[in-house]
């Protein structure tokens, strides 16, 4: 199985397409980080497998049984106005059955300013998007090879336009206990738009994510690597601001290496004392930290870090993740045990 595993990451890596990944989908809000623990390892973490319920959002296969009644609540703000929240339970109906989940993420771009094509104002409006999803995990017998799918009914209103869609996610988590090694690939967004916003139908923003963690084990320390955007491997594209200047007063082309490009897909996160009441976090994500670094300055793009402390059945999880001088993110979290 873990052959068959292998083959078929190997096979992703090489699948080959061109173009940018932003602004090119509908729907965008749906790869948004989905809780602090996440964002503070980077943003594209899919091999936690334990109590945390979060982690089904980005990958359904790590629904187990620990996340029996766990309720998980987050919010943050975004650019501007803009926040974002994001809620998870899980619950065990039966051992054999296995764990069901449901989830709920939502943005509200907050209020703007209307004006017509003649730049006469007109009335202000709003934004925002949603999404309601159901997943299932399975243990498949007498292995450790866990897969999932999630189902989702996605909302979306901006200004008087409207758009219903629907999506499913796809995971597997292979772990190998001996090493606390866990392996995992997710395929997300799978789907398409219901209703449109003015009868042209968009691509939903399809991800493919492969990812793998450890746990030291003469040290407290798990890392995690995760390779993004699997499903295209230009993610680069060159900044006019980068380019060089000749003699003659002509402007060369950013040139962006092979191995430039390659790093944009890592995202690496380390958590210090996982299994502890208190963790400490640390995250890098290159693309990010490429594609707004600016030259010169350093502005530590790219850098996120974050804590969680448990009380009793009460967790509560913070990060923050730096973008530019000006704009940063934090999000804050509670994971509640009902049991």
């Amino acid at each position: 199985m873990l052959k068959q595993f292998v083959l078929l990451y190997i096979i992703l890596i090489c699948s080959v397409s061109y173009g940018q990944i932003g602004g090119r989908y509908t729907y965008q809000f749906l790869n948004l980080t989905t809780s602090p623990r996440q964002a503070a390892l980077g943003g594209k973490t899919i091999t936690i497998y334990d109590e945390d319920v979060n982690q089904v959002m980005f990958n359904p296969a790590t629904l187990n049984e620990d996340m029996d009644n766990h309720l998980a609540m987050n919010y943050g703000s975004y650019y501007g106005e803009a926040s974002y929240g994001t809620a998870s339970y899980a619950y065990t109906y039966d051992r054999h059955v296995q764990t069901f989940y449901a989830g709920i993420s939502y943005i509200n771009y907050g209020s703007f300013e209307g004006y017509d094509e003649n730049g006469q104002a007109t009335s202000d409006f709003t934004g925002s998007e949603a999404a309601f999803s159901l997943g299932y995990a399975y243990n498949i017998p007498f292995t450790d090879l866990h897969i999932g799918a999630s189902a989702k009914l996605i909302t979306s209103t901006l200004e008087s336009y409207n758009s219903i869609g629907g999506a499913i996610d796809v995971g597997i988590m292979y772990e190998i206990p001996k090493n606390s090694v866990n392996l995992a690939l997710v395929i997300r967004n799978v789907g398409t738009q219901f209703t449109t916003y003015s009868g042209i139908h968009e691509k939903l923003p399809l991800e493919i994510i492969a990812g793998v963690s450890q746990e030291l084990e003469h040290v407290p320390i798990r890392w995690h690597l995760s390779l993004d955007n699997l499903q295209q491997w230009k993610v680069s594209f060159s900044n006019p601001v980068r380019g060089e200047t000749n003699i003659d007063g002509t402007t060369s082309e950013e040139k962006v290496s092979f191995v430039n490009n390659a790093l944009r897909h890592v995202v690496l996160g380390v958590e210090l004392f996982p299994k502890k009441a208190v963790n400490l976090r640390l995250g890098y994500n290159f693309r990010r930290a490429e594609e707004l670094r600016i030259d010169d300055q350093r502005n530590f793009s790219g850098i996120s870090l974050g804590f969680g402390l448990r009380i009793n059945k009460l967790k509560f999880n913070y990060s923050y993740s730096r973008y530019t001088l000006a704009g940063n993110s934090s999000l804050f979290g509670l994971i509640l045990n009902f049991q």
